[in-house]
Order: structure tokens, then C-alpha cells, then sequence
């Protein structure tokens, strides 16, 4: 099967608009996922982007020409497409969102029935060839179907009380910044329910991104952040990336937290509440998030990185919780899927449950363990780098689970290739020694880049 557009990737859609997404496309897409999926009834919603209205209008023409009703959410996040699908008891769920790509591109993540993902091998190269027959057969474009509105927000707004009760949290003062992402909507609905004290910081929802494209895992992205964080006076940090569904926090001194360190904060909290329990984490960073799991008496099990691949470990080893260091969270409460509100629920009511601030609840995880965090390099062949580097490190534990794993006493690396550019990932970590981090860090790059 070739590849017809450039807009498909791995696990979702995403390309600019018009040259790469355009109404015809998506109209094509709607057709040919009730095609692919059999859905009769399907729920869709679109984040801040300003072709999001335009896309979705052409998505639903696309689904009702195939005789499934479609239930438009209007504004929302990439989750309450998760919740809606599986609360309501929809056939599937399809959100328009390219999460943190530039302003002028647009793209679309769906689900099946009970949230299931839909990716390359899950039905996304079927839908593609679909929708590359649906586009050469004519005949799209047309009035706009009827279709139903329903406001999502109470009932998703419940589900997460439901997760976190209120009356667990204390009157805690949160800096909180959706980067004019769809976050801010989500979070004016949740806080009033919350005895937080929150400050709002770049929140109403704006497609123009006037402060730049949210994705706070960018230093520049997050900067303003950790600006007014460092003037004091706040207990915790959070900012989100445009369809909410990465969080990333930072501590009350304003010190951006790696993933990895949530991974285990939050493995920490589920495990106080129901002991015994499994925990999916991935192979790039993973002596931090052992050691808590098996403290905690927990059971730990690898999974290779990938939303697709995390929610079907979780569903196959009924896991509570699942954690990628690149900010994805997923929990079986939300059915198995990714949130950007849950995590932040979860760390406020561990600092209000054990007195500590985020700072001191992973400060020992960051002595403990410290990261390298991921390093990026291109390259003109990621085979040929892995083969190399695996050359050049004998002597280790080695694990394939997600490229090349290589694990000594005292330190560890991963080294894994991008699943759609030529470029390799770094991840390398130690048992307590920031200086042997910086040392293996330095050369693994020299290798790497040479």
C-alpha cells in the first residue's frame, strides 16, 4: 500500500493547511472511517486552530454521506474526545488537532469504539486508501448535514471529581498556562469545583497563538512560565500544549520538572490508593520509576514508547496507570488514554496528602536518578548510528524493547529512532552522579554525531 498523503503519520493525521489537509481530504477521511470502522454514531471536536470550524463541517459532510450520525463538541481537548466516546457509548471519536505543530497546520486523531486507538497498524493505512478512492471516485463537497451539538464540558468536568474528589485537595495557589491552547476552557469549568486558587497566564483560546505555539517541553515555550513562577508567592506551575493532553509542571521555586520524575510521582500516588497494582513505563528512562513501583509494591512492567502500544499493554496487563517522560499519562480510569487534568489532580492532592512541595517530592527522585533529558540529533542513518554506538559499549545489559537499551552498575542509556524523520533520540541517566551523566552524555553524542 503506497502512501497518498502526506498528511498521514503513524498514529494520527497532520499536515499544513491547505497544501497538505485540506476540506476534501477531511470530507474523504469521513467517509472512508465509516468505511473502515462500521461507526453509526461518532463524536468530534476541534482545539483552538482556525481551520478547526471549516475542517470539522467537512469531516461531518464526509460521515453523514455514509449514513452515520455525527455529534459535534464544538472547542474541546484531544481527551473529552477520549471521554465522550466511551461515556456516551459513541462508535468512535475523531479530534481535529496538529497538538503542538506550527499555527498554519491542522490534523485529526481517532478512535474506535471504547476509546480503542486507531494507528498505521490499526486501520489508519486503510482509512488513507479509502479516502485516496473517495477523492479520485468525485462527487464531495455539498451542503452541511444536520447534526447534533452537546456540550461535554459538565459531564467530563464530573469524571474528573469523580478521579479526584475536591474535598482530597487543599487551597493551594497554581499558576496555570494553556499558552492560549483549548486548556484554558477546560480549566475554567474544573476550578470552580476546585478549592484551588489559580492564576490565569496566556488563557484565552486563541488559533493566532500570539505567545508562540504551546509546547512547554521547549524551554522558549515555557520561559514566560518560569518567569512569574521565580517571582515566588505560587505552589505549583502548570502549562499544557494546545489540545491539553501533555502537562508539564514546575515546582514553587519555578524549576521545570522532567517527565520522567511525573512518571514516578504519579505511579507513587495511584500505588498509595491501590496497592498491589500494575504500572506500564517505557525504556528510555527507568531506574526512577523501579525503584518507586517496587517500594510502593507495585508491579512494573516495560512497554515500548507510543500511545498505541502503552494503551494496549495497559489494557492486556489491566494496569491503573501507564507513563511516557515525554508527558503522555494514561490511566485505566480514563479508559486507558491520555490527560492533561488528571495528572495535575493527582500531584496537588499528594502534596496536600503528604504535606511536601512538588520540589521536595521529586527533588531525591532528581538526586537519585539524574537525566540527561531527551537529546535530539539528525542523522543520515539511524541503523548504521545504533550499530555503531552498540559497537563501541560492550559489556552491557542490553534490551530492544524501544531501539537500543544498554544498562551498566552505574549508568544507562537509550538510543531509539524517530518513527517518522531521520533523527535519533538520547536518553541517558545514573545512579546519583550528575557528572558521569554529563561525562557518557558527551560521548555518546561525539559517536553519535561523528
Amino acid at each position: 500500500m503506497g502512501r497518498h498523503f502526506a498528511c498521514f503519520k503513524a498514529y494520527d493525521i497532520r499536515g499544513s493547511v491547505p497544501d497538505e489537509l485540506n476540506i476534501e481530504i477531511a470530507e474523504a477521511v469521513g467517509r472512508a472511517y465509516v468505511r473502515q470502522t462500521g461507526a453509526k454514531k461518532v463524536c468530534l471536536g476541534h482545539d483552538i486552530r482556525l481551520s478547526g470550524p471549516d475542517l470539522a463541517h467537512a469531516l461531518i459532510r464526509g460521515l453523514a454521506s455514509q449514513g452515520c450520525k455525527a455529534t459535534h463538541m464544538g472547542l474541546i481537548g484531544t481527551e473529552m474526545v477520549y471521554f465522550a466516546t466511551a461515556h456516551y457509548g459513541f462508535d468512535g471519536g475523531i479530534m481535529i488537532t496538529a497538538s503542538h505543530n506550527p499555527p498554519q497546520d491542522n490534523g485529526m486523531k481517532m478512535v474506535r469504539e471504547g476509546s480503542r486507538p486507531i494507528s498505521s497498524d490499526s486501520g489508519l493505512n486503510e482509512i488513507e486508501e479509502m479516502a485516496h478512492e473517495e477523492i479520485v471516485k468525485g462527487g464531495l463537497g455539498g451542503p452541511d448535514p444536520e447534526h447534533e451539538w452537546l456540550d461535554a464540558y459538565p459531564d467530563f468536568v464530573d469524571h474528573l471529581l469523580k478521579i479526584c474528589p475536591p474535598d482530597k485537595l487543599k487551597p493551594f495557589k497554581v499558576l496555570a498556562s494553556p499558552g492560549n491552547g483549548a486548556a484554558g476552557v477546560a480549566m475554567r469549568a474544573l476550578s470552580r469545583h476546585l478549592p484551588l486558587q489559580v492564576t490565569e497566564m496566556m488563557f484565552e483560546p486563541d488559533g493566532r497563538f500570539p505567545n508562540g505555539v504551546p509546547n512547554p517541553i521547549l524551554p522558549e515555550s515555557r520561559a514566560p512560565v518560569e518567569e512569574e513562577m521565580k517571582k515566588g508567592g505560587y505552589d505549583l506551575g502548570i502549562a499544557w500544549d494546545g489540545d491539553y493532553d501533555r502537562c508539564f509542571f514546575l515546582d514553587e521555586n519555578g524549576t521545570f520538572i522532567e517527565g520522567y520524575y511525573l512518571v514516578g510521582l504519579l505511579a507513587q500516588a495511584l500505588l498509595a490508593d491501590h496497592p498491589g497494582s500494575t504500572i506500564i513505563y517505557d525504556p528510555r528512562l527507568t531506574w526512577n520509576t523501579l525503584e518507586i513501583v517496587q517500594k510502593a509494591g507495585g508491579k512494573a512492567v516495560m512497554c515500548k514508547s507510543g500511545h498505541a502500544f502503552i494503551k494496549e499493554k495497559m489494557r492486556a496487563e489491566n494496569a491503573i496507570y501507564g507513563g511516557e517522560m515525554s508527558a503522555h499519562h494514561y490511566f485505566r480510569d480514563h479508559w486507558y488514554c491520555d490527560s492533561g487534568m488528571i495528572p495535575m489532580l493527582l500531584t496537588l492532592k499528594l502534596m496536600g496528602e503528604t504535606g511536601k512541595t512538588l520540589g521536595e517530592l521529586v527533588g531525591n527522585m532528581m538526586t537519585a536518578f539524574p537525566c540527561s533529558g531527551e537529546i535530539n540529533s539528525r542523522v543520515a542513518s539511524v541503523p548504521d548510528v545504533l550499530a555503531r554506538v552498540e559497537a563501541e559499549y560492550p559489556g552491557g545489559l542490553i534490551d530492544r524493547t524501544d531501539g537500543l537499551s544498554v544498562e551498566f552498575d552505574e549508568w544507562r542509556f537509550n538510543l531509539r529512532g524517530s518513527n517518522t524523520e531521520p533523527v535519533i533520540r538520547l536518553n541517558v541517566e545514573s545512579r546519583g552522579s550528575s557528572d558521569l551523566v554529563k561525562e557518557k552524555t558527551d560521548a555518546l553524542l561525539a559517536l553519535i554525531r561523528a
